[in-house]
Order: structure tokens, then sequence, then C-alpha cells
């Protein structure tokens, strides 16, 4: 049922559209000089930089965003269906994408990195959406009004105070796991660093002994018989031992040649590296945890038969259908947003696509079970 004309808000015809809310203000490099920065901000620039130098959490992040799937508006009217899928395919998203998809990718993405997400709904002045948006979440702040119910979104000033944003309709914010002590939401990453900087430490003492291994240190010891000459005898040592090393690095060889008792060892060389293998898959293993996602998903084949089975498919796609819920509500503001501009009853509803974890060699043996028990059935 479409919403008479007359019910809808008038623009007035030299009315400007709302600009883009969701921007940064700073525009000098030393920005983050002259603004001020609460302690929850230094948080999130933790976790995104943990997800840097950790390439296996970004890695598990990337899949459990590419693993939750797209999405599709259903309507009761067909072709107000058909019109509204092709604009959640072909509206701007920013930064050169396209698509509502590409929007709840980086809407995702800061989600679960940073425990809350952003977006916007940018409208024209003839009352069509334009563009949708995913903002950064260190810009913007919540004020808090009298009741849990009354929140708005307001945009973090250079001296650290929030400004209230005007239209709070076009604004989009998600809490992930919000809890009584966090109520806007924490980030997946909550209790990795601690992990995460036991993990780094090995990988960076794995660097030092391989480059000292590999790049070898050596100890020249010469004991002259007389100790007048020690010291030019020595200095004439240290630049034949300098050269030889030199033509070495530089391919050639060359021999060194000495006079005396000379004793020459590689520094280092008794001690022996630690074995790694058991420290860096206990620490894996409790960030692999925390995401959810089975371990040889991830490229950690840690035993030569292991493969999904249906328990672990089942939690899996709990865990997405979990996500989904999260962005659900968000994505249909912008449906029925779309609906009501273009003069429709705003009764949209989001549907996923089906999750499919299950091995096809084996949904393929239980569709011929299926088809021999129709079959079957059908013949008696």
């Amino acid at each position: 049922m479409k919403i008479p004309r007359f019910f809808r808000p008038k623009r007035p015809p030299t009315a400007a559209a709302p600009p883009v809310q969701l921007r940064d203000t700073s525009g000098t490099p030393f920005g983050m000089l002259s603004g001020y920065q609460m302690t929850g901000l230094a948080e999130i620039a933790l976790y995104r930089a943990l997800r840097e130098q950790v390439p296996l959490l970004d890695a598990a992040f990337l899949k459990l965003i590419r693993l939750a799937g797209g999405f599709y508006a259903v309507t009761p009217d067909e072709k107000e269906t058909a019109r509204l899928n092709d604009f959640l395919l072909t509206v701007p998203a920013g930064r050169g994408q396209a698509g509502a998809q590409a929007f709840l990718d980086a809407y995702l993405d800061s989600l679960l990195t940073c425990g809350q997400a952003v977006g916007e709904i940018v409208v024209s002045r003839d009352g069509r959406i334009e563009a949708l948006l995913c903002g950064d979440v260190t810009s913007i702040g919540v004020i808090e009004g009298d009741s849990p119910l009354d929140m708005r979104i307001g945009l973090r000033g250079p001296g650290g105070a929030i400004k209230e944003l005007p239209c709070q309709e076009l604004l989009l914010f998600t809490p992930n796991n919000p809890q009584p002590k966090y109520p806007y939401g924490v980030s997946l990453l909550r209790g990795m660093p601690f992990l995460a900087d036991i993990l780094l430490k090995i990988y960076r003492s794995i660097s030092l002994n391989w480059e000292r291994v590999g790049n070898t240190r050596f100890a020249v010891v010469c004991k002259p018989g007389d100790t007048v000459l020690a010291s030019d005898q020595a200095a004439q040592i240290a630049n034949e031992w300098s050269a030889a090393m030199q033509s070495g690095a530089a391919g050639k060889v060359r021999d060194f040649v000495a006079v005396g008792d000379i004793d020459i060892r590689v520094i280092g060389a008794d001690n022996q590296i630690l074995d790694s293998t058991v420290p860096v898959r206990q620490i894996l293993e409790q960030l692999i945890a925390r995401t959810g996602i089975p371990p040889f998903l991830l490229g950690l084949n840690w035993s030569s038969t292991e493969r999904m089975s249906s328990q672990q498919a089942d939690l899996m796609t709990s865990e997405i259908a979990a996500l989904r819920r999260t962005v659900t509500p968000a994505l249909t503001r912008v449906c029925r947003l779309w609906q009501t501009l273009e003069g429709h009853s705003p009764d949209a509803r989001i549907e996923w696509e089906v999750v499919n974890l299950q091995d096809e060699v084996e949904e393929a043996k239980a569709g011929l079970y299926r088809a021999q028990t129709i079959k079957l059935t059908r013949d008696k």
C-alpha cells in the first residue's frame, strides 16, 4: 500500500541536501597533538594494531565477515522487492565501492574490531538515498539521555567535547555484545593483547636467533709470544680477518693466513634454538577459540585427518547467525527508509543466504539417500 503524497513530508525547493556528517575534521598532519582523545580510543588503536601485527587474527576476522554471507530484502509486493534489491546492489558505498554488501563488510569489520559500528544514510534534496557510508568510531561519541532508550550520536571536537549531530534518523549505530559495564559494545579482540604480546615475543626471539645462526659472528683470539709486538700483530690479524669476511660476503674466496697461536670460534654456537612449536600452538589455540573458527579453516593443519564435523558446523552456523542478528536492525532501517522515501509502506524485512559449511560430498550422499528413500516409498 502506497502512502498518499500529502502525508509525505514536503521539502522546500531551495533546501540543500544534508552534508555527510561522519567525517574527519582535522586537516593538519599534527591533528593528534591538538585534539584530545579519550581512554577508550587508545584501546581501539591497540586492537587495530593487533590485527596488523598478527596476520592470523586478521585472516580470522576476514573469514567471519565473508562467512556472514549475503542478504536480500523481501516485501509483500514483488515489483517493490525487485526495485529494493536493485537499490541494494547499486547504492554507492563510498571509496569506489557500490552495493549494500560492501557497506556491510566495512560495518562488520568495525563491529568486530572496535566493538561498535556507525554508519550514515546520505539523502539527496529530492528525497532519495544517495549513499551508505561507514564511519570511523574514533571520531564519534555517544550522548546518553535521561533513560537508557535516549541515546544520540555526536561528533568529537578538537578539545574532546562531543557535539550532537543534527540528523539522528539518518545515522546507524550497532554495539557488539553489549554488557552492563560496556553498554556500547566490546571488541572481539578483548583479552587477546596479553597473549598476542607473548606470541610476538616468541616470533621476535626466533628472528634474532636465526639472524645469529644465519649471520654468524666470530671471535678471533691471538696469543702472541712477544708482548712488545702484540698490538701490531693483533691489528694486522684484525685487518686480514675483516678483509677475508668482506670478500666472502661479496662472493669471493679469500684465505686467512696468520702466524702464532690463534683460536677462532663462532659466537653463540653452543646455544640451541628453543622449540617454539608447543607454546605457539597453545597461544594460537586461545586466540582462535575467541573467534569460534575451526583451525583448519585458517590453514592450521594440526591434525592430518582434521575436518569439520556436523557438531562443529552447527556451532559455527550459530555463531554466524548471532552475528547476522546483530546487524539485521541496521539493514532493516535502510530498507524501510527507502520504502518511506519512495512512498511505500515500511514493511520490508531482511533475509539471509543459507549458511553452507558441510562437505559437498557428504551433502551429495545425503541427497542421494533422500532420493532413494522417496523412490522406495513410491514403489511400495
